[in-house]
């Protein structure tokens, strides 16, 4: 896991250096900065609003008794979007908004759902009830 995250600290970057560059150069220098001034923006917005959103889903879930797992995942992808959005690059935004628009946030809880279970299988992750 962790030269996997290494891996991704050190080619990310790199990848968003060199999409930043190829726009600069087809759309030019000011264009691209707006555009990545407006993606985090509107990511910033998007994610308070999601997250406001799904706090208030939960909130009623755990009123009515129920556990609110499904909305917890959505906490986490909106967590996860939202942070992604505020580092500048085209690659990070795709990915940002692809965790927080409701319907693509779907794809990214079951792969999370199925790496979760596949953890348990495992052992790596353990469940702790207490009663």
């Amino acid at each position: 896991m962790f030269r996997l995250l290494l891996l991704l600290i050190i080619v990310v970057p790199a990848l968003e250096i060199a999409v930043l560059i190829l726009a600069g150069n087809l759309i030019g220098v000011w264009q691209t900065i707006f555009i990545i001034i407006a993606t985090g923006v509107l990511g910033a917005w998007l994610a308070k609003k999601e997250g406001l959103q799904t706090l208030r889903l939960a909130q009623l879930q755990t009123q009515q008794g129920q556990l609110p797992s499904g909305v917890l995942l959505d906490g986490i992808c909106i967590l996860v979007g939202g942070v992604v959005l505020l580092t500048p690059g085209f690659i990070t935004d795709t990915i940002g908004f692809f965790l927080l628009i409701p319907k693509t946030r779907t794809i990214a809880k079951a792969l999370l759902l199925k790496i979760f279970n596949n953890m348990i299988k495992n052992g790596n992750f353990i469940i702790m009830n207490r009663r």
